[in-house]
């Protein structure tokens, strides 16, 4: 059974930190990936990374989060910086190219 867990979020202040993780058990992955969802919004990417390295990020988080994984662990995480109010929502970690896999999401909030 594949079960993905998120850990990390939070409150923090415009202008702060904050660094998601999300281990998968029972499979591995190609492709994972981050995910936001803002409260009355579609949910969208966020950055997603291959086991091979190669990364794609949203036009608007370039440059501020770096999404890395560690293979050995089976994890993949998401460093968020220089966060910005229009960074709040739900971020998901999402396993694979299907859609089938999903943790059940972590809340983001920064502040003004």
């Amino acid at each position: 059974q594949v079960q993905l867990v998120e850990s990390g979020g939070g409150l923090v202040q415009a202008g702060g930190s904050l660094r998601l993780s999300c281990v998968v058990s029972g499979s591995i992955f190609s492709a994972m990936g981050w995910y936001r969802q803002a409260p009355g919004k579609q949910r969208e990417l966020v950055a997603t990374i291959t086991s091979g390295g190669i990364r794609d990020y949203a036009d608007s988080v370039k440059g501020r989060f770096t999404i890395s994984r560690d293979n050995a662990k089976n994890a993949v995480y998401l460093q968020m910086n220089s966060l910005k109010p229009e960074d709040t929502a739900v971020y998901y970690c999402k396993a694979g190219y299907s859609g089938r896999y999903w943790g059940q999401g972590t809340q983001v909030t920064v502040s003004s």
